[in-house]
């Protein structure tokens, strides 16, 4: 039985160091950042027992050009586009349920492979749709994060896929 207070999620770094981000009382969800750096993710996160998990899946982009062919690169733009587009996404599914951005924990991003890019995924684009989210003074909070790079997605125009876990304030 998992008797512990706190459950924390983490990348598998150990905990020992690492700086807190914002103040922390008890039952606050607690995200430490990595000593000395400024990347925009948490390193790990404690969420307090008696808080509620959400979990979302996965979402994808929405089209973003109508007159392109569908299912294809065109119809759902570069990955920059794709990740705002899904994050967009996120915000609304988070709304609907009265959760926020702010309550995200932790983040699982799979990308494709950018033809555009010597077909490479494009961690600059994903990074530039991402910190228009987390990050910024208006949504300081950052979740843990993964980014995987994955053969494919269902659409063979989606780039991106991201799937969110929330935690109820």
């Amino acid at each position: 039985m998992f008797a512990r207070t706190m459950l924390t999620v983490a990348f598998g770094l150990a905990l020992n160091g690492f700086a807190l981000q914002g103040d922390a009382s008890a039952q606050d969800v607690i995200r430490h950042r990595t000593p000395g750096s400024s990347f925009p993710i948490a390193a790990a996160v404690e969420v307090p027992a008696g808080k509620t998990l959400v979990f979302l899946s996965g979402m994808v982009p929405r089209v973003a050009n109508e007159q392109a062919p569908r299912n294809t690169l065109a119809a759902f733009g570069d990955t920059r586009t794709q990740t705002m587009s899904v994050l967009q996404a996120i915000e609304q599914a988070l709304q609907r349920i009265n959760l926020s951005m702010k309550d995200v924990v932790k983040m699982q991003v799979f990308l494709v492979a950018d033809p555009a890019k010597e077909n490479r995924m494009d961690f600059s684009g994903f990074m530039e749709g991402y910190t228009q989210f987390f990050g910024t003074a208006e949504q300081p909070n950052l979740p843990s994060r993964s980014v995987m790079a994955v053969a494919g997605l269902v659409n063979p125009g989606w780039l991106v896929e991201i799937e969110v876990t929330a935690v109820r304030p």
